[in-house]
């Protein structure tokens, strides 16, 4: 162990001064905190995994679009909570163009980020049937929503889908649908941390099943368009970005300009309502707001009183980057394509070194390249993996933290790994399998 790629004893002291009992069960903050200290001890660069953060430039037309804005004095000015009324239109357009679905602009609300829209839903999804619990987290997942629950005070269900894929799906979701006790079902599309992709079959059963329980579905699309295996980026033709909304009235979409656009400093997204939950009258929802009007209680119930709106400049740039994929000015996932091809180079690095791919079907087809993939290693938990792996400068975080059962893997994401950093890549990787030989 002492002859590792980054100093031992540097390392070593630097995990003891964070405080964390174990690297590997620390969160995705925490983790970058540590390495952000060890790459300024050691002088050496990681192949940095850990965070899910853009690694291309920002959409320009959004910049632009931007600084106009302010140049106009939008700074000035409290923006509707609602959202300005041209960002609606073109979401609304958008959801049209690229999902075929139709949808009110009344719906569309702008955000600050997926994040907000999310804890949002919680505020009012989850409170519109008093003798309902809460939500059912369809796992692998981005650990933080849960958090957000717990910071409710409401509760929460989960399994691991990937044992089942395709029609097994429908019995195991009903168990616990068929209890009374859920009112939302939360899940990515393509999935964070494990990028597998519900099919056409799965998300007929979700939609089925939520009208049949009246639940609605908490759609996460942070990477919308981004299972580069079919091509959704041609607006108003098929195929279309997949999604529940297909199937069903009752669901909210989360729609991030994050990755699509490389536009997460701003914090700017999307939350989109039904035409029918929008208008849905729940009684329940007066223990905690002034109407019972689901459409009306987001927005004056719970978005009012977390932040009084989003960015009023960010919401022209979202503007201006979803008028110019709707009027084909720009491609929607050209630029993205990138992380793809970045995945299937690395992936091809760490099985070619004794690793495996954890998370690898979408039912009886190969996982996507894309934004995220998983990996483990023989004999290793992920979490003591990825406490071997940071004294070889590489850094990720551990599906024991996201909600799978998988606990022997570990989530990548490529997206700011440098194409020049792979020899280093391919360099630790041989050397972290000839120090633990198979």
């Amino acid at each position: 162990m002492e002859n590792t790629p980054i100093n031992y004893e540097t390392v070593k002291s630097k995990i003891e001064e964070s405080g964390l009992k174990s690297v590997g069960k620390a969160s995705i903050r925490e983790i970058k905190k540590l390495i952000d200290a060890i790459e300024k001890a050691t002088g050496e660069k990681f192949i940095r995994m850990e965070m899910g953060i853009p690694g291309l430039p920002p959409t320009q037309i959004g910049v632009e679009a931007e600084i106009e804005a302010l140049q106009r004095g939008v700074a000035a000015i409290y923006p509707d909570i609602f959202g300005v009324a041209p960002l609606k239109e073109e979401i609304s357009r958008f959801i049209k163009l690229f999902l075929g679905i139709d949808v009110s602009p009344e719906g569309c609300i702008p955000t600050v980020g997926s994040m907000q829209g999310g804890f949002a839903a919680f505020m009012t999804i989850n409170r519109m049937h008093k003798d309902r619990e809460g939500t059912l987290f369809l796992d692998p997942g981005f650990p933080v929503h849960k958090q957000q629950l717990k910071v409710l005070g409401q509760e929460y269900m989960s399994f691991d889908v990937y044992d089942y894929r395709g029609e097994k799906l429908r019995d195991k979701l009903e168990s616990f649908l068929k209890t009374g006790k859920v009112s939302s079902i939360l899940y990515s599309n393509p999935n964070n941390p494990s990028w597998i992709c519900f099919t056409e079959t799965e998300l007929k059963i979700i939609g089925e099943l939520a009208t049949k329980y009246d639940v609605i579905v908490l759609e996460d699309l942070a990477y919308f368009g981004m299972d580069f295996r079919n091509d959704v980026s041609i607006p108003g033709e098929p195929p279309y970005q997949p999604s529940v909304a297909k199937y069903t009235d009752n669901w909210i979409l989360f729609i991030s300009s994050s990755k699509v656009f490389s536009y997460a400093g701003q914090r700017i997204g999307m939350m989109v309502l039904s035409n029918k939950l929008f208008n849905t009258h729940a009684p329940d929802l007066l223990r905690y707001y002034n109407t019972d009007n689901v459409g009306y209680t987001m927005i004056f119930g719970a978005l009012y009183p977390l932040s009084s709106g989003t960015s009023h400049s960010a919401q022209y740039a979202l503007l201006a980057m979803l008028k110019a994929v709707n009027d084909r000015t720009i491609s929607l996932t050209a630029p993205v394509k990138e992380y793809g091809e970045k995945a299937a180079i690395m992936k091809k690095m760490f099985t070619g070194n004794g690793f495996d791919i954890v998370y690898d079907k979408d039912e009886d087809n190969p996982i996507a390249d894309g934004f995220y993939f998983t990996f483990s290693y023989p004999g290793f938990s992920g979490v003591d993996l990825l406490n071997e792996l940071i004294y070889y400068g590489i850094s990720a975080i551990s599906l024991a933290i996201t909600g799978s059962e998988r606990l022997e893997g570990i989530r990548a994401c490529v997206s700011l790994v440098k194409r020049e950093q792979f020899p280093d890549l391919e360099y630790r990787l041989k050397k972290f399998h000839e120090d633990h030989p198979v």
